[in-house]
């Protein structure tokens, strides 16, 4: 087993990535992609299907979820501090039982095969490069077993859209184990599909075009329900997917037996209340992240950034907190990590990278992130994410 990453105060990713792509300009060449996230976006909407591209960007009703995100981003200012000595910078964060070398993490985004041919694999590949731990979705396009080969070493966490089925359920959680995925992170939001008019006004799902779901077509539970092979039985294998993809019927309580039924930490992905937190607390898990899915599933809903607070403040002392929802730039990571997260999630903007360049794509997003992070923790007046406090802030 590789050893874990470990400081490197010496060296600047900043200061290296600048200098990289300034010295391509010398001799007249540039980043091969945009850097800016919005420029990144129209460029993966011109590689890839319309209705591929509305999937990925869109949300849920007339959006005001997501742009409420990135208004919350907006309204909370960074205070600099200066004379502080910040020549050497510690970005690496201690995560359950991991230490990463930058607090980030991949959010799990299924049917990535809507956007490039080699989906999950070529994100697994540039995320181990850069040892950012992996949270692959129950609806991916590439098995988890076959991600897993590609992250090697690299941490990695299974996202459970939480089948009604239990038999099932158990099945995805022991091939995790055995895959070596370190956590589950259990969706709460997801128990029913919300109403996207983007994909509406496309009628466009996915899933329905046997996409995504290559963990079902893989298990030895769901084949037994459809009665064999997916090839034998194509109709079947879309009714079952139906039938068992979720269960608005689960509660608490159901929680607190499937935190039981394993030996991997269960997390929680989708909190926003405080009361939400201490039950999730109580039901013994490991973690939880505060997160709206991104605007995805309720519209009007509170941002994730002014959600954070309240969570953390309920069991911050208590628990691992995690932030998802809106991340774009390093300034967000600093702002989210100041209000008490301990990690943040990185979604949209790596999938556009994988639309526009497969691999080389998400590659260029998360060095150019993780640039943009430090220089704005050393330009913030710290040298490690232990000293931002809400004090930072206004």
């Amino acid at each position: 087993m590789a050893e874990e990453p470990k400081p490197n105060p010496s060296g600047s990713p900043g200061l290296q990535r600048q200098m990289e792509i300034y010295e391509l300009g010398l001799v007249g060449k540039g980043p091969s992609q945009a850097v800016s996230v919005d420029e990144l976006a129209h460029e993966a909407k011109k590689k890839i299907k319309h209705e591929a591209y509305d999937y990925l960007a869109g949300g849920a009703g007339a959006e005001d979820t997501m742009v409420a995100n990135r208004d919350a981003f907006r309204r909370i200012r960074i205070v600099p501090r200066f004379l502080r000595n910040v020549e050497k910078r510690d970005l690496t964060v201690q995560i359950l039982s991991h230490t990463l070398p930058v607090p980030l993490m991949l959010a799990p985004i299924g049917v990535q095969s809507i956007l490039h041919k080699e989906a999950e694999l070529a994100v697994a590949r540039a995320a181990a490069k850069q040892g950012i731990p992996m949270i692959l979705s129950t609806v991916s396009s590439k098995s988890m077993e076959e991600v897993a080969s590609e992250l090697g070493d690299t941490p990695r966490w299974f996202q459970l859209y939480w089948p009604k089925d239990d038999e099932l359920t158990a099945s995805f959680i022991d091939r995790a184990e055995a895959s070596g995925y370190s956590a589950i992170v259990v969706t709460l939001d997801t128990y029913l599909l919300s109403w996207r008019e983007r994909d509406i006004q496309n009628a466009y799902l996915p899933f329905m075009r046997g996409e995504g779901l290559a963990n079902y077509l893989s298990d030895p539970v769901f084949l037994k329900a459809i009665g064999g092979s997916p090839k034998v039985h194509p109709v079947k294998v879309l009714e079952q997917f139906a039938a068992v993809f979720s269960d608005p019927s689960r509660t608490w309580d159901d929680l607190a037996r499937l935190v039981q039924s394993t030996r991997l930490p269960v997390l929680v992905k989708g909190v926003l209340h405080p009361d939400d937190a201490r039950q999730a607390l109580d039901c013994g898990v490991a973690g939880m992240i505060v997160s709206n899915h991104g605007g995805r599933q309720v519209d009007g809903a509170i941002a994730a950034l002014d959600a954070l607070p309240g969570v953390v403040d309920a069991v911050g002392d208590q628990t691992t907190v995690l932030f998802d929802s809106g991340i774009r730039r390093g300034a967000d990571v600093i702002k989210a990590m100041a209000l008490g997260a301990k990690c943040v999630l990185l979604g949209r903007p790596y999938c556009f990278g994988l639309a526009v360049n497969g691999e080389q794509g998400v590659l260029d997003v998360l060095r150019n992130l993780i640039a943009d992070i430090d220089l704005t923790l050393g330009l913030s007046g710290c040298a490690r994410f232990a000293d931002l406090s809400r004090a930072n802030l206004a």
